[in-house]
């Protein structure tokens, strides 16, 4: 049996996969909030099985950084809390001028933009809980906290 290692390029990109309890708090965020843009969605056929007709997943992307989310149903709600442990990092240019903007859309951070391993971190949770950090490489010492 021949195994050829594949090459680095067949691997493109990592989308982070996140269930979710609330399809419309979601999107308020995401796309409201951060500005994402929805590329593809489903709803589902079967009215039958689902007649609220909404979204249930979508690939939502703001460069080319994505996140995929999909609404629970009732019925398969996990009883723990959603996001725990989970830390999504997005690479910016700017992650201050990121910040700016997730403020005047009336998003909060987790806590005041600060430096850690040499980048700026704008720390976020979403409404699941999942951590959302945007980064951008910075000389600021570490731990330096961002000042308006």
């Amino acid at each position: 049996m021949d195994i050829r290692p594949a090459t680095n390029a067949n691997v493109k990109q990592a989308v982070p996969f996140f269930g979710v309890t609330n399809m419309e708090a979601s999107l308020r965020f995401y796309i409201d909030g951060l500005g994402f843009k929805m590329k593809h969605w489903w709803i589902p056929d079967r009215a039958e099985e689902h007649p609220d007709s909404r979204i249930r997943w979508c690939w939502l992307q703001r460069g080319d950084a994505a996140v995929m989310l999909q609404e629970f149903l009732p019925e398969g709600r996990p009883k723990e809390t959603l996001g725990t442990g989970t830390s999504i990092c997005f690479m910016c240019e700017d992650a201050l001028a990121l910040y700016r903007e997730f403020k005047s859309n009336g998003i909060q951070t987790r806590r005041r933009p600060f430096v850690g391993n040499r980048l700026w971190v704008v720390p976020l949770a979403d409404p699941d809980g999942y951590r959302i950090e945007f980064e951008s490489p910075t000389d600021a010492p570490e731990e330096t906290e961002f000042q308006e």
